[in-house]
């Protein structure tokens, strides 16, 4: 179980996260001077760069490398030689260490024996800490992906910030529609990930005494979490993300109509009167910009400077 986890994880899924960053990483820098609106509680927010965004799904993906990574060193530490209880009855001394290097050499990636032969055949926490990262890694896939179809919803009544590319009609009866099949279809693997985890968790707990026998579970589940992660992780990667286009002209539209852009008026005219601006230009249907304007509060030279959502996505006072 650890030598295929091992094996599966290093040839497969981290291959695949890594195409999945290097898309994201690409991305951001053509996305770089694409300003938009950001949203917290599901609420206009300040503004920021389609680029910020889609480098903080890089950073995501990185964390969860990072986390596969470390937890891939415990799993490098086999039981072999502990035989029936962990004694290494009927064994050869150095049969456990011999094993391991014979192991190392055939399957081309270093283990080890275990350190403890009592721990490693009743306790499986190396594969239950690994399955614990690929739920972490599934979590943030999860949200990535919701985002972008979020991001991609439309294309006339939704956000549509980001243009997705069209992989297969969306509808038999809505001549046109395109659905985010890719995103839909990686949040579900994400699902059954977290599912195998919980299984994993329980199977986990069930060593008795000295030998676990609930490892076939285990073994199919980490497997399949794997192997169905690797291959989503990629199609979405290549197929999705990659073909990714943004609307400037509706990210710069719904800039202007946002209200949070009197967050930098608050410094400088104060918190309240900011507040009666944004609720002037809500009743009104204005934007803040023409607010401001109107009734002089500030001059069109001021105004367009301190409006100006490239001043707004950096540190400043």
């Amino acid at each position: 179980m650890h030598i295929s986890t091992y094996k599966l994880t290093k040839n497969k899924l981290i291959p695949s996260l890594k195409i999945l960053k290097k898309e994201f990483d690409i991305k951001e820098k053509k996305f770089k001077d694409i300003y938009k609106i950001g949203r917290t509680h599901l609420q206009d927010a300040t503004p920021m760069t389609l680029g910020q965004e889609f480098g903080g799904f890089s950073q995501m993906i990185d964390n969860s490398l990072e986390y596969i990574n470390l937890s891939l060193s415990s799993i490098k530490f086999l039981s072999q030689g502990g035989t029936a209880v962990g004694t290494g009855i009927n064994s050869h001394p150095k049969f456990a260490k011999k094993i391991s290097q014979q192991i190392s050499n055939k399957v081309g990636y270093k283990f080890y024996e275990a350190k403890n032969h009592f721990e490693s055949q009743s306790s499986k926490d190396a594969i239950v800490n690994l399955s614990g990262s690929l739920k972490t890694c599934s979590t943030s896939l999860m949200k990535i992906a919701n985002d972008i179809r979020w991001l991609g919803s439309g294309p006339r009544c939704g956000f549509g910030e980001i243009i997705l590319p069209s992989i297969q009609p969306g509808s038999s009866i809505m001549p046109g529609k395109v659905n985010p099949v890719l995103a839909e279809a990686l949040t579900q693997v994400c699902a059954q990930v977290i599912g195998n985890d919980l299984t994993i968790t329980i199977a986990g707990q069930s060593g008795n005494f000295q030998l676990n026998v609930m490892m076939p579970v285990m073994a199919h589940n980490i497997m399949e979490s794997i192997e169905i992660l690797s291959t989503s992780t990629k199609a979405f990667a290549v197929d999705c993300i990659k073909g990714i286009k943004a609307d400037k002209q509706k990210c710069e539209n719904y800039i202007d109509d946002s209200l949070a852009m009197c967050t930098s008026l608050a410094p400088i005219i104060g918190y309240n009167n900011a507040a009666e601006i944004a609720k002037k230009a809500y009743a009104t249907g204005k934007t803040v910009r023409q607010i401001v304007n109107e009734n002089k509060i500030l001059s069109k030279e001021k105004s367009d400077k301190i409006l100006n959502p490239k001043t707004m996505v950096k540190p400043s006072l």
